[in-house]
């Protein structure tokens, strides 16, 4: 379906007042079907789970004349929300996706209920050869099912926009991540596979004790896409998160 703009996947019962939505938020240049499996999971345990393209990505490649920068991205999101449900969402990202959550956060903290970084990338002060080389050093550890559906998005949304997507997310990274982080009041469960080589366990650490009430958690057998390689175990996490659990 198209909201706003945005390819939306949706998955579960329609929205209920009395329990906090699932937004997933995919990474640079991806979309969100990545997320498939861990969405199945989540609303078969009884939650609405909304997967959009974001704009300029994809499938909602068209939404965006250009590259959006993350505060656009995260504003963006916000108008969709506010389209959809009535109140705040329990926010998931991956990757480069974790910048924009953190945006959404901190500049719309109303609509956040909860926060979940998965692998959260892009971490400040390493250069950018070397970002794309922990992306290089981590395809190995994926499934290659995954590489393949990465591949292809990354066809679609095009080598230029993903090229102007790097540069704004490496702008962020630089300038205003640390501080959206630390502007974000709701509670945070940062996640790390134990075999990410993107995500540092010292940087997934920084960014759990950044924020106001956050907690970190390494996922065994899984690398920079847990949500995709171990999504019983991160359905779970969430499940239990949402209910105030972090161990």
């Amino acid at each position: 379906m198209t909201d706003a703009g945005f390819f939306v996947r949706s998955y579960g019962p329609l929205p209920r007042e009395d329990r906090p939505a699932v937004l997933l938020v995919h990474g640079l240049g991806l979309s969100g079907r990545y997320f498939t499996p861990l969405a199945h999971r989540l609303a078969a345990s009884g939650a609405t789970v909304v997967v959009p393209d974001l704009p300029g990505n994809v499938r909602s490649r068209t939404a965006a004349r250009r590259a959006p920068d993350v505060g656009q991205l995260a504003d963006a999101l916000a108008g969709l929300q506010r389209g959809l449900f009535s109140g705040p969402s329990l926010v998931v990202a991956n990757s480069v996706g974790c910048q924009v959550a953190a945006a959404l956060a901190a500049r719309h903290p109303h609509l956040v209920s909860r926060l979940v970084l998965i692998g959260p990338a892009l971490e400040p002060r390493v250069p950018a050869w070397r970002q794309f080389a922990r992306l290089v050093a981590d395809a190995p550890h994926e499934p290659l099912g995954l590489l393949f559906l990465a591949a292809f998005d990354y066809l679609v949304t095009g080598p230029l926009r993903c090229a102007a997507s790097f540069r704004h997310s490496l702008r962020d990274a630089a300038e205003s991540f640390e501080v959206n982080l630390s502007q974000v009041r709701a509670p945070t469960l940062v996640v790390r596979g134990a075999g990410d080589t993107i995500a540092s366990g010292t940087w997934t650490r920084r960014v759990a004790g950044l924020v106001a009430d956050g907690h970190a958690k390494d996922v065994a057998g899984a690398a920079h896409a847990a949500h995709y390689s171990a999504p019983d175990t991160m359905a779970a996490l969430i499940g239990k998160f949402t209910v105030g659990e972090t161990g």
